[in-house]
């Protein structure tokens, strides 16, 4: 899930950027900092929107920069389990595929796919369903639900596992082909029932 969150941190500007505007110095310290980080709280920071940089500075002796109280806003995104997501194929391995989801990528493990017995072909980038016929490559779209999160330190991007064995869960045209069946369905039975 994306949200925007307010923070509050204290921002160090050093002299080399004292004839530049204080507010641009902030932000621009603040997203060497945040930007592209695993928060223990906030999860992952996609970027800095908004700051307030209080004017008034403090300074420490020894140090020749100045320390600003700030509060900004920052884009994050927050993987909650059992939440539906949409996302795209970006890699094809022996055991399944990556599909990026927001910022980072989820493993659809093969046994998730679907109810088939599937092959997965990394030299092609496919997983191929034995039964139904069906097809995953690089570059599909699909819809899933989160299974799994385990976010490891702000050094690593942590683990997100993702299903899509229930209905309307899958490739964009596996769901286009549910939803059409649904709906034949329940257009015949209206018109048995008004035939009688």
């Amino acid at each position: 899930m994306f949200s925007i969150s307010t923070l509050v941190d204290v921002v160090r500007i050093p002299p080399s950027l004292f004839g530049s505007a204080l507010k641009k110095a902030a932000v621009n310290i603040l997203k060497e900092k945040y930007e592209s980080m695993i928060n223990a709280d906030l999860d992952y920071i996609i970027m800095i929107l908004d700051a307030k940089v209080d004017e008034m500075g403090k300074m420490i002796a020894g140090d020749g920069g100045t320390f600003h109280k700030t509060e900004f806003r920052a884009l994050t995104f927050y993987p909650k389990l059992q939440e539906i997501v949409q996302g795209e194929i970006v890699d094809i391995t022996d055991f399944g595929a990556f599909v990026r989801i927001g910022p980072t990528d989820a493993l659809l493990h093969l046994s998730q796919v679907m109810d088939d017995y599937l092959k997965s072909d990394v030299k092609s980038g496919m997983i191929l369903a034995n039964q139904s016929g069906r097809t995953l490559k690089v570059g599909s779209t699909l819809r899933s639900r989160i299974t799994a999160v385990s976010l490891g330190k702000a050094a690593t991007m942590g683990k997100i596992g993702i299903t899509c064995r229930q209905p309307f869960l899958g490739a964009d045209e596996w769901i286009a082909e549910e939803i059409k069946k649904a709906g034949g369905s329940s257009d015949s039975k209206e018109a048995k029932i008004e035939a009688s």
